[in-house]
């Protein structure tokens, strides 16, 4: 068992994801890549939450880091302390980016803010909305993908894309974090691996 050489590939590929969701979700507070729908408050309201930027973007990020830096930790007693650490980070890394990843589901099914028809005229709201009489069909509906949404143009597909981006990210975050907690918790009970014993 190699811990140190875990730690230090589940750090680099944190942040690699960390990466990607901080610029999807970036890329969902600016739909048409326009400032002004944001300024205006027309952003999908899970876009708006920025889990991506905080939750599986700068968190993640201080978690590889620590991840990385005890990699390079030597000595028995040092090792198995900085392994309840890395732990303890394992555990808040898997929380965040799990939130981010249930925040973009939900952002995904319930469908974008947008400019559409309604009764009274055009109306800013979520048209695509789950109901107790439908479903989040339109995942599946591609000709309402272009017919319901009026402005921004092509925001149903945008959202789609970038929360599918966001939650994938988030979630293979997540299993890292997992993998990586169960790899810390081994390690605090075995130690390094067969590089103790030797004299």
């Amino acid at each position: 068992m190699c811990v140190s050489k875990c730690l230090r590939c589940v750090g680099v590929a944190l942040v690699a994801l960390a990466i990607v969701c901080i610029v999807a979700n970036l890329l969902l507070l600016l739909p048409e890549l326009k400032l002004h729908f944001l300024l205006e408050g027309h952003v999908t309201r899970e876009a708006s939450w920025a889990t991506g930027l905080w939750s599986s973007g700068l968190l993640i990020m201080l978690g590889a880091r620590a991840f990385l830096q005890s990699s390079q930790t030597t000595g028995c007693c040092a090792f198995r302390t900085q392994m309840l650490r890395q732990a303890m980070y394992s555990c808040a890394c898997l929380l965040s980016s799990a939130f981010c990843c249930l925040v973009s589901v939900t952002g995904l099914v319930q469908g974008p803010l947008c400019l559409y028809n309604a009764t009274s005229g055009p109306t800013w709201g979520v048209p695509l909305k789950p109901t107790a009489d439908r479903d989040a069909g339109y995942l599946y509906n591609i000709s309402m993908w272009s017919g319901v949404c009026l402005e921004p143009r092509g925001v149903v597909q945008w959202n789609l894309v970038l929360f599918s981006v966001l939650g994938g990210a988030s979630g293979l975050q997540a299993l890292l974090c997992a993998a990586n907690l169960i790899n810390t918790l081994l390690g605090v009970l075995l130690g390094r691996g067969p590089s103790d014993h030797k004299v």
